[in-house]
């Protein structure tokens, strides 16, 4: 007897309209903040310690409720999960743009974190069920791709925006308006479509315990690394317990009936090549974000607003490399080969940005440096976020998604915190060879900024070759032929594959 397809949704487009504004809105939140940070000190008064937890309330909520949000989504329905998502960081936002201690404003990120746990991977897992169709899903991925890949780089630039001519505390209240259209869009637009979702079943608490617990700690250790170094006892001893709980998650997902974390979804050889590479090219993606930051306002003497103008090259590149180069090459190349090619050419961006010095044309060095890179990542993310949920069957398309947000999250903290490490120990290293005894004032301070850019140059070396390493891994673990997504109506009987093809469909950033 025939087996009838499922109706295309008319509105799928829509949706994705809807959908990538509020990826953006949780994108845009991990950068946003940070340049407006120096004016919500000056008017909270919180301390230097306690400035980075700004920043790290946010990562650590998000991170480590990723895999739990991801299989609610699963359970309660991707729509539902995604609403609740987008009203919840609104709320949260809010809390944080009226704070008026450094407790409230702590408070309202981790909020903030933990509500875009909930609609991030309910966002990429609606792309996955909603667009079926190879070349339809390719063009879908390419544009959620580009907002995921170049949202970090947009938000430094409506924040420069924001904090010099507003306030502050507009970084944060803008989420409102993003979040009200994402809304409204997931009120009227989105329907989510019928399939064997999970609709029923225990929630494994021991899991989402564990996972939670040991993804926080991960990622705590990589910032406790940066501030207290990577060989003292709390940094070791926080690591070990990461590596412990993370441990025990695993052997639990072995023996429970419902597991939070399928192992089948991560151990498929093409979605386990997707998250490792993505995360390993994240690393070397957020070093760059970092240094150059630095390095245009306090070498270079940019204002904020102008540093933020100065990331639109590696925007542009990552529009024109996801919706144009890599979607052009989804139907006839396979992804081993754009997202190698791809990784492979953004490290070739990163080696002209490491030739920066204290007084290089904007125009010679980092704009191109940056073009580049934004080109090869562009081209490369959008395979790997299709192929990181390609084959999943629809109970698990939440949890896929949010392994693919994990693996970025986790790459962020390790990039942060090991190149932050590097470029410091060779600043120093270069500070203490070149200055001269007695050092005059003038001569001191431009020995200063050089052995800041040597630094800065040393970190991006290595991001070039962490972003070259994330090629060979593509290149070695995924499969060389084009996958097939199996993606098939709900209570036909599944088609017999061949051992080579995966089974099951998603992406990420």
């Amino acid at each position: 007897m025939p087996v009838s397809m499922p109706e295309t949704d008319p509105r799928r487009w829509k949706a994705l309209l809807f959908i990538c504004i509020a990826q953006l809105m949780v994108v845009l939140d991990g950068t946003i903040v940070n340049i407006a940070l120096p004016s919500a000190q000056v008017d909270l008064g919180f301390s230097d310690g306690n400035r980075q937890w700004v920043v790290t309330a946010y990562a650590l909520a998000f991170g480590g409720l990723l895999l739990f949000g991801g299989r609610i989504a699963d359970l309660w329905g991707r729509k539902r999960a995604f609403t609740i998502g987008v009203i919840g960081f609104a709320l949260a936002s809010a809390l944080g743009g009226v704070a008026t201690t450094t407790g409230m404003l702590l408070g309202a990120r981790a909020l903030q974190g933990a509500f875009g746990a909930l609609l991030a991977p309910a966002a990429l897992s609606l792309i996955t069920v909603m667009f079926t169709e190879s070349k339809e899903r390719a063009k879908a991925f390419g544009i959620y791709g580009a907002i995921a890949g170049g949202g970090a780089a947009l938000g430094l630039i409506l924040g420069g925006v924001l904090t010099e001519y507003l306030n502050w505390r507009w970084t944060l209240l803008v989420n409102i308006f993003f979040a009200i259209a994402a809304a409204a869009g997931a009120f009227l637009v989105i329907r989510e479509p019928e399939g064997d979702r999970q609709r029923t079943g225990r929630l494994d608490i021991p899991g989402v315990v564990l996972a939670s617990t040991g993804l926080v700690a991960l990622v705590y250790g990589f910032t406790r690394a940066e501030t207290a170094g990577w060989t003292s006892g709390s940094t070791i001893a926080v690591f070990a317990a990461a590596a412990a709980l993370l441990t025990a998650f695993v052997v639990v997902e072995k023996r429970v009936k419902a597991p939070l974390l399928p192992l089948r979804v991560v151990l498929d050889r093409n979605r386990g090549g997707a998250y490792l590479s993505l995360g390993t090219a994240v690393i070397g993606m957020f070093g760059l974000f970092l240094f150059l930051t630095f390095y245009l306002q306090i070498v270079r003497g940019y204002s904020p607003v102008v540093t933020g103008l100065a990331f639109l090259p590696m925007v542009a590149g990552m529009m024109i490399g996801s919706t144009q180069i890599a979607t052009r090459l989804a139907t006839r190349v396979a992804p081993r080969y754009s997202m190698a090619g791809g990784f492979l050419l953004a490290a070739g961006g990163l080696l002209i940005l490491a030739q920066i010095t204290t007084d290089s044309p904007y125009a010679a060095v980092v704009m191109p440096g940056m073009f580049i890179m934004g080109l090869g990542l562009g081209t490369a993310f959008m395979p790997a976020m299709n192929l990181a949920t390609l084959g999943v069957r629809d109970a698990d398309a939440g949890v896929a998604s949010a392994m693919v947000n994990t693996s970025q999250q986790i790459g962020g903290a390790i990039g942060t915190a090991l190149l932050n490490t590097l470029a410091t120990s060779a600043t120093a290293t270069y500070a203490a060879s070149h200055m001269s005894t007695p050092p005059t004032p003038d001569g001191a301070k431009l020995v200063q900024l050089q052995a800041m850019v040597h630094g800065y140059s040393v970190a991006i070396y290595w991001a070039a070759g962490i972003l070259a390493l994330a090629s060979v891994i593509a290149f070695v673990f995924i499969n060389h032929r084009q996958p097939k997504d199996e993606h098939r109506p709900t209570g036909t009987t599944p088609p017999v594959i061949p051992a080579q093809i995966p089974e099951t469909t998603k992406t990420p950033r």
